[in-house]
């Protein structure tokens, strides 16, 4: 049983990540920045809508494998529909920007909504057909929402009320704090959906769809529409973007790091539900517990890069690490008939802590790196050999050889965490020189926490 080390865990983190908060807070330099009372009301038209979908969104993270195990589905059978939906978020989000240029950013916005409430109905459905179907359609709605809701709110940001784009990074940030907060309540309140009142691992699908519906109505009334300034020409962009990866090194080595590391979050996200699931423990609660451990991570960075102690390269190369031993931890914990389940909730935990630093550093990381003009496409080419490497390890769960032997796949996440080390020193040696890469990245940069449950 985890029980005691799962609450001991939460009261630690939930100390530690508040500490780190609040130090964050005071490193800050100026605390007025953005405090207009203009922009402020602006703020809060993008975040009633945002964080609204936001917590429809996570709503739907704890219990989804335990859903479809509650249905009858096998290990390998889940594993399929993990590898629709993860396909369908990569392959067809690269087609959002798009999308947003020929029909505009709030109407996708809208149709977002639409989307993710059917995915959501169609969870009732115990037909492995339509459970797929859903899986898609929630896929391309996921794309959507990581994408053209945050493309909207730049476009009005900087085109229609002309504010200093140094404040966007201001909403960012602060959006992603209260995200952070709805993710923990979206676990505590699955949970007390399930297994509390006993409405079994269907209830939080059902309650996300009034707050999709909310956000759409939010959209649909108070928002403005408005378009991509220029037609992308996707051919061009890609083969451009293409060139930039395979002739500069430093953006090379950048991919190949997201691509390694990113590739492993898609395969514990499938794999943290059946490792734990014979301790029955509460889902919601261990979700939540992750999401504190996001948040933890991400304050470290924060705190860190405000006083300037390391290079952000440095801290990338550090998450990487941590992450790479808490693998090998699970490697240890996960072996058959020995199985430590405590040992392994821990190694997920730390592993989340490694998330929680990656994000930031990365994001800081590409907006030094990735020309402005090629974002979009290199970006794309990045996706797709995650898609490849996550998709392929958790199809290996049909064969034989690693079927119920999830301790060869925590052996395949650590040689690729390996070689993201061997990426991350060669990047490192590759941008020693670079002063812009020392800056305060916690506050410049973006650093939103990610759905990767």
């Amino acid at each position: 049983m985890i029980g005691p080390v799962l609450y001991f865990t939460l009261i630690l983190l939930a100390v530690v990540c508040a500490a780190f908060q609040y130090v964050a807070h005071r490193l800050r330099r100026d605390a007025s920045i953005g405090n207009n009372p203009m922009f402020v009301k602006f703020q809060r038209g993008y975040f009633a809508a945002y964080l609204m979908a936001m917590f429809a969104d996570w709503l739907q993270g704890p219990y989804l494998y335990k859903l479809y195990h509650h249905y009858g589905f096998q290990e390998e059978q889940i594993a399929i529909l993990y590898v629709f939906g993860f396909a369908s978020t990569v392959l067809l989000g690269t087609w959002t920007p798009i999308a947003a240029d020929q029909f505009g950013r709030k109407k996708l916005c809208m149709s977002f909504t639409v989307l993710y409430s059917v995915s959501c109905i169609l969870k009732l459905s115990t037909s492995y057909g339509v459970l797929l179907i859903g899986r898609i359609l929630g896929g391309i709605a996921t794309s959507v929402l990581f994408s053209a809701f945050e493309a909207w709110y730049v476009h009005e940001h900087i085109e229609t009320h002309d504010f200093p784009k140094e404040w966007i990074a201001v909403t960012f940030s602060r959006a992603s704090f209260w995200n952070g907060l709805l993710a923990i309540l979206a676990g505590f309140t699955t949970n007390v959906l399930c297994d509390w009142m006993g409405f079994g691992p269907v209830a939080p699908y059902i309650l996300a769809i009034p707050f999709l519906i909310a956000a759409g109505v939010i959209v649909t009334y108070t928002w403005n529409e408005n378009y991509s300034g220029h037609t992308i020409k996707f051919r061009k962009l890609c083969g451009e973007g293409f060139r930039s990866i395979v002739t500069e090194e430093k953006i090379f080595m950048l991919g190949a790091i997201e691509s390694l590391f990113e590739s492993v979050i898609y395969i514990i996200i499938f794999l943290w539900t059946p490792i734990l699931e014979p301790t029955k423990p509460m889902f919601g609660v261990v979700f939540s517990t992750f999401m504190i451990s996001i948040l933890t991570g991400q304050a470290f960075f924060q705190v860190i890069s405000l006083r300037k102690k390391m290079s952000t390269a440095v801290l990338l190369l550090i998450s990487i690490s941590i992450a790479f031993f808490s693998n090998i931890l699970l490697v240890y914990s996960t072996h058959p008939g020995t199985h430590d389940y405590a040992l392994s909730f821990s190694a997920f935990v730390v592993f989340e802590i490694a998330v929680g630093i990656y994000f930031p550093a990365m994001g800081y990381l590409r907006s030094r790196i990735i020309p402005d003009t090629h974002r979009w496409s290199i970006m794309n080419w990045f996706r797709v050999p995650i898609n490849l490497i996550a998709c392929a390890v958790l199809l290996l769960l049909h064969e034989d050889v690693f079927r119920h032997g999830n301790q060869m796949i925590f052996v395949i996440c650590a040689v690729l965490l390996f070689l993201a080390i061997l990426s991350g020193i060669r990047f490192k040696t590759l941008t020693k020189d670079d002063e812009s890469l020392t800056q305060e990245a916690g506050w410049q940069e973006s650093d939103h926490i990610h759905n990767i449950f």
